[in-house]
């Protein structure tokens, strides 16, 4: 099943100890400080995973055919 992708990012608040999310379709949550940090440091993680996805498809390349500059893992 395929999702929309939104290109508009979600509104966030602190309110009363809260983190509050407004997003697009829908999308209304109140998390913990703590859990806010922990979805924060998961989104900064994939966000900079699908951008080299990404890229490497404009390059038309698969994340397996790219090697590391140091040259082949052993």
């Amino acid at each position: 099943m395929s999702k929309e992708t939104f290109n508009k990012p979600s509104d966030v608040v602190a309110a009363r100890g809260k983190v509050l999310v407004d997003g697009p379709d829908g999308v209304d949550v109140a998390l913990t400080p703590e859990a806010a940090l922990e979805t924060g440091e998961r989104l900064i993680d994939k966000a900079a995973t699908a951008a080299g996805q990404r890229r490497l498809a404009k390059l038309d390349l698969r994340p397996e055919e790219v090697r590391s500059p140091d040259g082949p893992e052993e």
